[in-house]
């Protein structure tokens, strides 16, 4: 039996959670993304930083005047509380077999965010500290393996143009591997959605592309539709559409264990988010997108199929 076949068999979950965290992975303007698994994330105490790949712009429409280039400038030290909502489905069906769901709870994280560094003309990037509040589900049991991780930190480093450059992960030591790899996919998930602003002035009505690739078992490239609709000041309403296709047709499976030919790949999304320039989350919003994936082994005796959906959700 080829090696993938057996793969499939004895690790079904493990091959669908890294399909799934393919889809949830970081973007941005840096080197390529790197997951970072559970594991690696648990045997360290420290700090680890994620770089995120680029994002380019670029404007379809520069909408109405007046019009203007946005920036991000939040002044250090200036703090924010925030609400991040993630859900994350993964509906998988190996051959005939009964269908499996493999899907994470919503999870609620209260975040307390602080500006440690202020962008400037000389830097041009802002660095963010995030204090994580109690973190919840709807499965009491995952509420307590998550109680520990009350009080970690994490952060980012985001440009001028409001793309992250890089995440950084640094769980409490007590935390359970568990809630860190829920941890790190809700990060994936809500910087994956971040809007990058264009160069360029724009105005209410604006239409702009942004592209990027996202590095994992699964290289993707992403390209997010984002429309101003509506300005007052320093608070921006975007909408967005989102679109995923693959660029490789083989899947790597983890620890070196063989490949899956990627029969079908494809994600689609759309929401809207609210930002405010003088904070660095975003202060409402929802993106929501759904996919559907199908993999078979290299002899063609096995096949995968994925229903994926992930949201989410800001609040103030």
């Amino acid at each position: 039996m080829p090696v993938a076949s057996k793969v499939f068999r004895s690790g079904t979950v493990l091959v669908a959670a890294t399909l799934s965290l393919t889809l949830l992975t970081a973007c941005g303007n840096g080197g390529e993304a790197a997951p970072v698994s559970p594991d690696a994330v648990g045997a360290a105490s420290d700090e680890v930083t994620v770089p995120v790949t680029a994002a380019t712009t670029e404007i379809v429409d520069a909408g109405a005047e007046p019009r203007a280039v946005v920036r991000f400038r939040p002044a250090q030290g200036t703090r924010q509380e925030a609400r991040l909502v993630t859900t994350a489905s993964v509906q998988q069906q190996i051959d005939e077999q009964a269908p499996q769901d493999v899907s994470s709870p919503v999870l609620t994280m209260p975040l307390t965010a602080l500006v440690t560094q202020g962008a400037s003309d000389s830097t041009g990037a802002t660095t963010v500290d995030l204090t994580l509040g109690e973190l919840s589900t709807p499965d009491e049991a995952t509420d307590e393996a998550l109680a520990p991780a009350t009080g970690s930190h994490a952060g980012f480093t985001m440009n001028l143009s409001g793309a992250i450059t890089a995440l950084r992960l640094r769980p409490d030591p007590d935390a359970q591997n568990k809630a860190r790899a829920m941890i790190e996919q809700a990060f994936y998930q809500a910087v994956y959605r971040t809007v990058a602003f264009p160069e360029q002035p724009i105005g209410v009505g604006a239409e702009w592309k942004i592209r990027q690739q996202v590095m994992g078992a699964v290289a993707v490239d992403q390209v997010t539709t984002a429309k101003l609709v509506a300005r007052d000041g320093n608070r921006l309403t975007v909408d967005v559409l989102v679109e995923q296709t693959p660029t490789s047709a083989v899947f790597q499976l983890p620890n070196g264990a063989g490949a899956l030919n990627v029969d079908s790949f494809a994600l689609r999304g759309e929401g809207n988010v609210v930002i405010d320039l003088s904070v660095p989350l975003p202060v409402a919003g929802a993106i929501s997108a759904e996919g559907s994936q199908s993999f078979s082994d290299p002899s063609d005796t096995m096949h995968l199929r994925q229903i994926t959906s992930e949201r989410v959700e800001w609040a103030g």
